[in-house]
């Protein structure tokens, strides 16, 4: 063989030697080594952790609690039912960035009594301010006027001035004196069709002489906002409803710094206030109607509840300054 040939054999023998000789695992050439079972190594590479166990859920609970004018009619719906009588509320508010109304009970029909002196009294103030009839204006007793009341003083030929008429209606709620003005009006059924005009569709006055809360409180609202004769009636009214001979009801529920234009009404078992009630930046007209109790009990109801929606009102956070007309001079009280 020759030398060239010998020695390519030799290098191609020389590695196979070598690798018969290391066997894997044999530690020849290589340190110590720990030995793994296929099948533990190959449970350590595809282990997954353990998944988190589940949390229960717990309930989600959404607490609403009642708003403060919730509040409010809750407490005069318990006035009314802890009274006993039937019992209409009217409110709507005239100030504040939500003027808010309610109404239980609001279109329950009361017998009126004198209740039908407040359109009465808007019809007279739409005319004077209007021009149509003058405050000086001498209006004369018919005998089929006479009815008991405050003043005696009517007989044959006596005559007054509209003026002194609507403060012995307003004031003092003097019968034969809305007598004498409701026939100079043009008679109950000019009355009803002025009070209709401006929303007390649900009231029949004079015969049988009905109306509700709900029908009172649109009457004030929309003298409040002037849509009766603006300032110029305002001017006429208020003063002649305003530091009444009867101030039990509505009035008695309020601080006397309110000023409170009002009108009652009571007979035959039922007790009625209507009122516009303004104080600073407070406006806001309420209307109660109360039957079935004695009238000492029924005027104590309404105090009641004109006391609860006073403490509302004056709690509110926030007012806007509302219109309010300026404020009349008083008359001067005139007794015959």
């Amino acid at each position: 063989m020759k030398r060239g040939a010998g020695r390519l054999l030799s290098l191609l023998i020389h590695p196979l030697l070598i690798g018969l000789l290391v066997v894997p695992g044999s530690g020849v050439l290589a340190g110590p080594t720990v030995s793994v079972s296929p099948t533990a190594q190959s449970t350590r590479l595809l282990a997954v952790p353990p998944a988190p166990k589940a949390v229960a859920e717990l309930p989600v609970t959404t607490l609403i609690t009642p708003s403060a004018f919730d509040t409010l009619q809750a407490d005069l719906q318990a006035i009314a039912a802890q009274s006993g009588a039937q019992v209409g509320i009217s409110l709507q508010e005239l100030s504040g960035p939500r003027r808010n109304n309610l109404s239980l009970n609001g279109s329950q029909s009361f017998y009126a009594a004198s209740a039908y002196k407040v359109p009465l009294l808007m019809a007279e103030a739409q005319q004077v301010a209007s021009g149509q009839a003058s405050p000086s204006e001498r209006l004369c007793f018919d005998p089929r006027d006479a009815e008991d009341g405050w003043f005696t003083d009517y007989g044959d030929g006596s005559c007054f001035t509209r003026d002194e008429l609507a403060v012995r209606a307003g004031r003092y709620s003097d019968n034969t004196a809305a007598h004498i003005l409701v026939r100079y009006l043009g008679g109950p059924d000019a009355l009803n069709r002025f009070a209709k005009s401006f929303g007390m569709k649900a009231s029949a006055l004079w015969d049988p002489n009905t109306t509700t809360a709900d029908d009172l409180t649109a009457a004030w609202v929309n003298e409040a906002l002037g849509r009766l004769g603006g300032t110029t009636a305002q001017r006429w009214l208020y003063p002649v409803l305003s530091h009444t001979a009867y101030e039990h009801g509505i009035p008695a529920g309020l601080p006397g710094s309110a000023t409170v234009v009002h009108k009652v009404g009571a007979m035959y078992g039922t007790e009625n206030d209507s009122a516009y009630v303004v104080n600073g930046r407070i406006s806001y007209v309420l209307s109660v109607s109360v039957d079935g109790i004695d009238e000492a009990a029924g005027w104590s109801v309404i105090a009641r509840i004109s006391a609860r929606i006073w403490q509302y009102e004056l709690s509110r956070p926030e007012f806007v300054v509302p219109v309010i007309p300026p404020e009349a001079p008083r008359q001067p009280e005139t007794r015959y």
